[in-house]
């Protein structure tokens, strides 16, 4: 019977892909036994890495004026609506006070600065993923430059990769995203009620030689490399400066380091 589903939910997601809005990325995990491998179609000249990794250099950052930008062009070529019920609303990149996303290095002499600034969130990319762990359909995936990505089309909305996930970096449309996007990107598949969705590390962007959206538009305050190449940027900036990960103790391995 688990047999059966399994390979009913892989025909299915596959042919929904087929038919559905034509993805920059022809993303999907394929079954062989216990594991999932995944077809990922790119250009000559693509990104590549073994790890990617980002370093945010809150430092940077004077207001909170200077990270709106960020998060409107990651939402808007993602398709991600603005929803005004705060109980249905999708973030791919978000902003968060420094008692919530770093609840381990709370201490009573924190300069206000760090204290009450807004800290930019998104998913951590871990290196270890519970989500992955915890999705039943291999929706949600890693691939092995360590970049978890989604797969729409076989979420069944279960919400396991939620409840898994401990930096609270996914989203789950409770109603039909697609009335509430202004500008749809339609170089980008949009979703649909009942799916999980969240940040991809512009998966579709650096298919096609290209860095992040935030990292583009964040004059050098973002920084995105292959952590595991010793002269790249981010391992540069890392040897240069101290920086925090979320919640290191939970053995995730998040990729996303910030300099405070």
């Amino acid at each position: 019977m688990e047999s059966s589903r399994r390979s009913f939910l892989k025909i299915a997601g596959i042919s929904a892909l087929a038919v559905g809005t034509k993805p920059v990325l022809d993303v999907f995990a394929v079954e062989h036994g216990d594991t999932a491998q995944v077809k990922v179609k790119k250009h000559d000249n693509a990104l590549t890495a073994k790890r990617w990794a980002m370093v945010i250099d809150t430092r940077k950052f004077e207001s909170e004026a200077d990270l709106e930008p960020l998060i409107e062009v990651c939402h808007r070529i993602h398709n991600v609506p603005k929803l005004e019920n705060k109980r249905h609303e999708i973030k791919w990149i978000w902003l968060e006070e420094f008692k919530h996303v770093f609840p381990s290095q709370q201490h009573g002499f924190i300069s206000d600065k760090v204290k009450y600034f807004p800290f930019l969130t998104l998913c951590n990319h871990c290196e270890n993923p519970a989500c992955v762990r915890a999705c039943p359909t291999k929706a949600t995936f890693q691939r092995e430059d360590g970049i978890v990505l989604m797969d729409f089309h076989r979420c069944i909305g279960c919400r396991f990769c939620m409840a898994a996930c401990p930096y609270g970096s996914r989203s789950f449309n409770f109603r039909d995203p697609r009335p509430f996007i202004k500008e749809e990107n339609a170089k980008f598949p949009t979703r649909m009620k009942g799916v999980v969705e969240k940040c991809n590390f512009c998966a579709e962007r650096l298919a096609e030689g290209k860095q992040p959206a935030c990292v583009e538009v964040s004059k050098g305050a973002l920084i995105f490399g292959d952590l595991d190449d010793p002269d790249s940027e981010v391992r540069e900036v890392l040897r240069k400066n101290y920086a925090i990960r979320r919640k290191p103790g939970l053995g995730a391995g998040p990729n996303i380091f910030y300099i405070v």
